[in-house]
C-alpha cells in the first residue's frame, strides 16, 4: 500500500510517498481503507518540532530523538472496513467508520488498523467522508477543556482563535452546552464563527479584547496569544483560562494562580476518551455539529497542505483525500 512518510523532522519537504507493506489485523483489529485523513496542527508540530518553549526536548523524548519513532504522520481517518479480526463484534466488513489514533498517528496511509474498543465509531450518515474525517482532533480537544474547565450552560464564554480547527468545534460545541459565545478571529472569519453560534465575533486586527472592558466565565485559548498576564482582567471572579496552547512557563504558572486568586488556569495536552469521539459523532448526527473545512488536497499532494497549514491561516480543517473517497 501507499503511505505518505516522516523520516526526519523537518519543512514539508520531508514526506515522502512510499509503499510499504498494508498491515493485517489481529484478533481485536479492523483492517480500514482510507477515504480521507487530515493535516492537523498537530500533525504540523510534530513534522517540523515547532512546539511551545520548552516542550522541545519532551517531543523528541516522546515522538523520537532523531527522527519520527512513527514515521507515517497522521491522527484521524474517515473510511470502510475491509477486514476484521476474529474476535471482533462491534463492526462488519463494509461499515463506514470514522478512527482517531492520537498520538500514535499512522492515519496517512491507504490502510490502518484499530482496535474495535479505540476511538473507533461509525460514521454519521449525514456527514461525507471528508467531513468524517475531521471529526475527532478539535472536537476532542475543545471537549476536554470545557470539561476540565467546568463549562456551565448560560456562562459568557470567549474562544480566542475561533476560526481554527479546535475553534470552529468550540463554538459550536460551546453552543450546545448552552453558553454566551464570543470569537476572536479575523475580519475575513468573523461570518464563519457567527454562523457556528458564536453571539459576537472581535476582529482582533481592529480590537483587543483584553482591553474592551468585557468580562467572561471562561476563556479558551487556542492559538496561545492570551497568557494570564495578558487576559486575567478579562475574567470573572472564578474565571477560568483554558489555555490549549501553552508553554512550560505557562503551565508552570497554573497552580499558582489558582492559589493566589479566584481564578484559575487550565492548561496541559488533552486527554482522549473514545466516549468523547461518540459523542460528538451523535451530535453530528443529530445536525448539531459539523466540522468545517477548508481546503482538500489529493493523498500525492500532502506536502503542498502541510505548506499550507504552516502558513497558520487555515480556517477550520484541511483535508486529504485518497482515490477511494466518496
Amino acid at each position: 500500500m501507499n503511505a505518505i512518510v516522516c523520516e526526519r523532522y523537518g519543512p514539508p519537504d520531508v514526506l515522502r510517498l512510499q509503499e510499504v507493506e498494508k498491515p493485517i489485523p489481529k484478533g481485536n483489529e479492523v483492517l480500514i481503507k482510507t477515504c480521507a485523513t487530515t493535516v492537523t496542527s498537530g500533525d504540523w508540530r510534530v513534522r517540523s518540532l515547532n512546539v511551545p518553549a520548552g516542550f522541545g526536548l519532551l517531543m523528541r523524548l516522546v515522538f523520537g530523538v532523531r527522527r519520527p519513532r512513527q514515521p507515517i504522520l497522521g491522527s484521524e481517518l474517515a473510511g470502510v472496513i475491509e477486514s476484521v479480526g476474529k474476535d471482533v463484534r462491534k463492526f462488519t466488513v463494509g461499515d463506514s467508520v470514522i478512527a482517531f489514533s492520537d498520538t500514535a498517528m499512522g492515519c496517512y496511509a491507504e490502510y490502518k488498523c484499530m482496535p474495535e474498543d479505540g476511538a473507533l465509531v461509525h460514521k454519521p450518515s449525514n456527514l461525507t467522508f471528508k467531513e468524517a474525517a475531521a471529526l475527532s482532533f478539535g472536537g476532542t480537544t475543545a471537549l476536554d477543556f470545557f470539561g476540565r474547565g467546568k463549562l456551565k450552560s448560560g456562562e459568557r464564554v470567549l474562544i480566542n482563535g475561533a476560526s481554527g480547527a479546535v475553534g470552529t468545534a468550540a463554538v459550536q460545541l460551546a453552543r450546545h452546552f448552552g453558553a454566551d459565545v464570543t470569537g476572536v478571529c479575523s475580519a475575513a472569519n468573523v461570518d464563519l464563527v457567527k454562523s457556528l453560534g458564536a453571539t459576537h465575533a472581535i476582529d482582533y486586527t481592529k480590537e483587543d479584547f483584553t482591553q474592551n472592558g468585557e468580562t467572561y466565565d471562561l476563556i479558551l485559548d487556542t492559538v496561545g496569544t492570551a497568557p494570564f498576564s495578558r487576559s486575567k482582567a478579562s475574567l470573572n471572579e472564578g474565571g477560568r483560562l483554558l489555555m490549549v496552547l501553552a508553554g512550560l512557563p505557562d503551565m508552570l504558572q497554573s497552580p499558582w494562580v489558582s492559589m493566589a486568586s479566584s481564578k484559575k488556569v487550565i492548561a496541559g495536552p488533552a486527554t482522549v476518551r473514545v466516549e468523547d469521539v461518540c459523542f460528538l459523532s451523535g451530535l453530528a448526527e443529530a445536525g448539531e455539529f459539523k466540522p468545517v473545512i477548508d481546503r482538500c488536497y489529493p493523498f500525492e499532494q500532502i506536502v503542498e497542505a502541510h505548506r499550507y497549514v504552516d502558513t497558520g491561516r487555515k480556517k477550520g480543517n484541511v483535508i486529504i483525500t485518497l482515490k477511494h473517497d466518496d
